[in-house]
């Protein structure tokens, strides 16, 4: 009902929201059945990490984890502002700066899909990833900010395909 995930904590031995005492709660998006109705499977926007370590996931091979904590890295970036660091140059130069790098690396990433090899258009895609995380964060927003329109826009034309 309040759509936070909540578990049945066995050493609490009673229901537990994540979140409720580190503010780290879990808004559910979606949740599933396996087959033999024996397994959950929940799909989440989290808010914050989502482990007790720390670190934004409990398994560190999770799809997208690594995304998830080079945003937190240049999130820390931003806000450290360490010396010598090519993330605080580009935080220093502002949004249009940032803005100019993506587009930069958004035409580098189109050309290399079309004329050259397959290793120079993923270092490309990297380039333009790292520096369009730059400019969310630059702008106050996160990667998965981005993720949720995403998951908004899949929902919507699920639901349109379904009509």
């Amino acid at each position: 009902a309040s759509g936070k995930v909540t578990f049945f904590s066995r050493s609490k031995k009673r229901l537990w929201m994540k979140g409720e005492t580190s503010g780290n709660h879990l808004d559910l998006v979606d949740i599933r059945s396996d087959c033999d109705n024996d397994t959950l499977l929940v799909t989440v926007r989290p808010h914050g990490p989502t482990c007790h370590t720390g670190s934004s996931s409990c398994f560190s091979a999770a799809p997208g984890n690594f995304l998830g904590a080079l945003d937190a890295l240049i999130k820390q970036r931003e806000h450290d502002r360490p010396l010598n660091s090519y993330t605080t140059k580009l935080f220093e130069k502002g949004a249009r700066h940032i803005a100019q790098k993506v587009g930069e690396e958004g035409v580098e990433t189109a050309l290399a899909g079309v004329v050259q090899r397959d290793d120079e258009l993923l270092g490309e895609s990297a380039d333009l990833l790292f520096h369009l995380i730059v400019l969310l964060r630059a702008r106050g927003l996160s990667l998965d900010d981005a993720v949720a329109v995403l998951e908004d826009r899949h929902a919507k034309a699920a639901e349109k395909a379904a009509s």
